[in-house]
């Protein structure tokens, strides 16, 4: 349980600096360059997908024994587009059926995928709690 706890929390940090990428990005591109929400909702969320493969994949979750890397990310990149699609569907339902601003929209948005995340991650890709390495007898 420990161990859970630790691992949310790092899920966490990693989380947080992929909400400021995803949600400063969001916003500069809708309000600075005027990109149409969706729009600029996938792009940052694809920005932030990037990162946050980077940093779990370092820094949260072990690397499962016996799949390569290449499957992982595929693994990893299709479980993000689900989650980018869960991202849009609540950006849309939010903003064009309860006319909730877009920038108050995100944060809800975000929560639901960073459960569907951590979740499925959890699942797909974490390797546990992988034995420590023996030094090689020569």
């Amino acid at each position: 349980m420990k161990k859970l706890i630790a691992q949310l929390m790092k899920f966490g940090v990693v989380g947080v600096v992929a909400f400021i990428i995803d949600y400063g990005l969001l916003a500069l591109l809708t309000e600075v360059f005027g990109v149409n929400y969706l729009v600029s909702a996938t792009i940052s969320f694809t920005a932030s997908v990037i990162f946050n493969y980077l940093a779990s994949m370092r820094y949260v979750f072990t690397h499962k024994e016996g799949m390569s890397r290449r499957r992982e990310f595929i693994i990893f990149v299709t479980l993000s587009v689900i989650g980018l699609i869960i991202n849009n569907l609540c950006m849309w339902a939010g903003v064009e059926l309860a006319h909730i601003h877009y920038l108050i929209t995100k944060i809800g948005a975000t929560f639901i995928v960073m459960v569907w995340n951590f979740v499925t991650r959890k699942i797909f890709l974490d390797g546990g709690d992988a034995p420590a390495e023996t030094p090689s007898e020569s």
